[in-house]
């Protein structure tokens, strides 16, 4: 028998034709265009007058739920409001939630969402200044401004760039707010039962459901001091802070294990599935959890 009719041991004998040639293998069709409903979430500061506008249109493969909201802003309703920049996903800006999660407009395909309706909110969290935009300040407001603000990768890399002898790559948080929206205690849906005396060594800390930290409609009311959770982002910040800057630890645990910090996490880890560049803020928070020091332990 010749090595071109020998077969592996199991296999099916095949005796190949004379001038056979492999089957091609059958394309998949092209994804065409579809005519979607795209449901928005519309209202004033604070929420005010909230309901859902429709809109039907054509979407085709290549859209994203950011190039879906340019288009209906021109062509149709330019009242909309909602926030963007860069549309490479290196911002962070136009973080929204799509089908009920946190996800970045510019890189969600609209097809890939696989459904006909396709509804966009704002972030919870964070108090609402129209339709799908939110205000960041709140978040900013716990994020020192004497902080490292270009800061090296949360993680170690994996190999340098080809052609490149050296180089430095910068930290993947995009401060885009979507672990502040996803985090149960900020957004004031955390259903867990309290913390027993022997959950962890820290359970005398955590507190019960704490409410969400947006302002009551139509109105500057705001959470009590005591009953706000400064959450993910500021947090993870604050840690890659402690790396950088061992000399300030009591200063900056004092933050992190403050009235406002680390106590509060009931680690759901939504926010680190809600991050949309491989972030684990839930990591972090862990870290500061069991650090010594900040006059909390």
């Amino acid at each position: 028998m010749s090595d071109a009719e020998k077969t592996a041991p199991g296999a099916p004998s095949v005796t190949p034709e004379s001038g056979s040639q492999p089957a091609p293998v059958a394309a998949s069709p092209p994804q065409r265009a579809r005519t979607l409903t795209v449901r928005v979430q519309r209202s004033g500061p604070g929420g005010a007058n909230a309901r859902f506008d429709d809109y039907r249109l054509s979407v085709r493969p290549e859209d994203s739920v950011l190039d879906v909201l340019d288009r209906i802003r021109v062509e149709t309703d330019p009242t909309l409001v909602y926030r963007h920049s860069c549309h490479h996903s290196s911002c962070g800006t136009c973080a929204m939630r799509i089908n009920g999660r946190e996800r970045l407009a510019c890189i969600t395909r609209m097809l890939a969402l696989g459904t006909d309706v396709v509804t966009l909110e704002p972030l919870r969290s964070l108090p609402v200044l129209g339709d799908l935009m939110v205000d960041m300040r709140p978040m900013f407001a716990h994020i020192e401004p004497d902080w490292g603000y270009v800061r090296p990768v949360e993680k170690a890399s994996t190999g340098v760039p080809h052609g490149v002898a050296r180089y430095t790559r910068l930290e993947n948080c995009i401060e885009c707010g979507a672990c502040m929206s996803a985090c149960p205690v900020s957004n004031g849906t955390d259903d867990m039962p309290p913390a027993t005396a022997q959950g962890s060594q820290h359970s005398a800390h955590q507190p019960t459901r704490q409410p969400a930290r947006q302002p009551a409609q139509d109105s500057d009311e705001s959470a009590p001091a005591d009953a706000m959770f400064i959450g993910p982002a500021p947090l993870a910040a604050l840690n890659r802070e402690l790396a950088r800057h061992p000399e300030r630890r009591e200063e900056l645990l004092h933050i992190g294990k403050g009235p406002h910090g680390e106590r509060h996490c009931r680690r759901h880890m939504a926010c680190s599935r809600a991050c949309p560049s491989g972030v684990y803020p839930a990591k972090d928070i862990m870290d500061i959890r069991m650090m010594h020091g900040g006059g909390k332990d």
